[in-house]
């Protein structure tokens, strides 16, 4: 069984690669049971256990896939100096079950949650959106910017953080990699002179506020992942075409699963999923001056679709 670092993910992976795999996987026939979230002990040392497996419709059968990813959540751990989320991926052989490489969960997670926000915006950003906001300048921020990039002609990146130092930081460290941008220290000013905004924050408040959207715009909500969790207001979800990653997102994560529970809006208001976007059963943006959110919550079918991609990039075979 092959070991695959975080180093190798980001040499082996490109953007415009990996959206594709997801646009091919969502089109695709894949079977994707509910993660399943065990809880480990309790009190300050409690821990969660999260299992996301997913498979090939066709497995077992020559050239299919299976894979688990695996997830604990350890928030004491930030007194030991080490991550709070901890994961590993296990690709596996859809036709004889044999494992075939134990991947770095954490960056296979920023790599697919990434592309995956990239791929709604090939459908929903307009194709002429140039200035990109970025809310949060946590692991994911550069991965979100770089996946966006792929997709349309960013030429503007402001990064607001409630933190200023860290997301000066992260100007620098773009910028080593050959990316401009630049720190917004007004949250409600970046957003307004934005395209597009792809927020990825663990905030229990709405930062994002409707009053600044306008039409044309598209919202990318990548945070928020537990039902404490906002990035963006009442508002902003009834003024928007709704778009979700996953049929999950309507009662997992905040935002849109929220608004639902409280009525702001309905079920009928979401207009499709990636899946249905992947398989053309929905045209995704309706006109150039359509308001548009995406709400991501992530799917065990992105992992294997990304996983699948690194193992071939390495000349595996299943």
């Amino acid at each position: 069984m092959r070991v695959i670092t975080a180093d190798e993910i980001d040499r082996l992976l490109t953007f415009p690669d990996l959206i594709e795999a997801l646009r091919a996987a969502f089109a695709a026939d894949f079977v994707t049971p509910p993660r399943q979230h065990l809880e480990i002990g309790h009190g300050s040392e409690a821990a969660t256990a999260l299992i996301m497996p997913s498979w090939s419709a066709d497995a077992p059968g020559p050239g299919a896939y299976l894979g688990t990813k695996l997830v604990n959540v350890f928030p004491a751990n930030g007194a030991r100096g080490l991550p709070a989320v901890l994961g590993t991926y296990v690709l596996m052989s859809g036709e004889t079950g044999a494992p075939l490489a134990a991947i770095d969960g954490t960056r296979l997670t920023h790599w697919r949650t990434a592309a995956a926000s990239g791929l709604a915006a090939s459908y929903l950003a307009r194709p002429d959106a140039s200035r990109l906001a970025m809310v949060g300048a946590g692991a994911l921020a550069p991965f979100l910017i770089r996946a966006h990039a792929s997709q349309r002609p960013i030429g503007d990146v402001a990064i607001w953080n409630h933190r200023a130092e860290r997301a000066e930081k992260l100007v620098e460290e773009l910028a080593q990699q050959g990316i401009a941008a630049r720190y917004e220290p007004d949250l409600e000013r970046a957003v307004r002179t934005a395209d597009l905004v792809s927020c990825a924050t663990l905030s229990n408040l709405p930062l994002v506020k409707g009053a600044w959207l306008r039409p044309g715009m598209h919202l990318d909500l990548v945070g928020a992942f537990n039902l404490q969790m906002r990035e963006a207001d009442d508002e902003a979800m009834r003024a928007s075409d709704l778009f979700i990653d996953t049929p999950s997102a309507l009662t997992e994560g905040g935002d849109i699963a929220l608004a639902l529970k409280a009525g702001i809006v309905r079920t009928e208001d979401i207009r499709a999923d990636l899946a249905r976007l992947a398989r053309g059963s929905h045209p995704g943006r309706a006109s150039s001056e359509a308001l548009t959110l995406f709400k991501s919550i992530g799917s065990a079918l992105e992992d294997l679709a990304a996983a699948i991609l690194v193992w071939k990039k390495i000349g595996g075979e299943g």
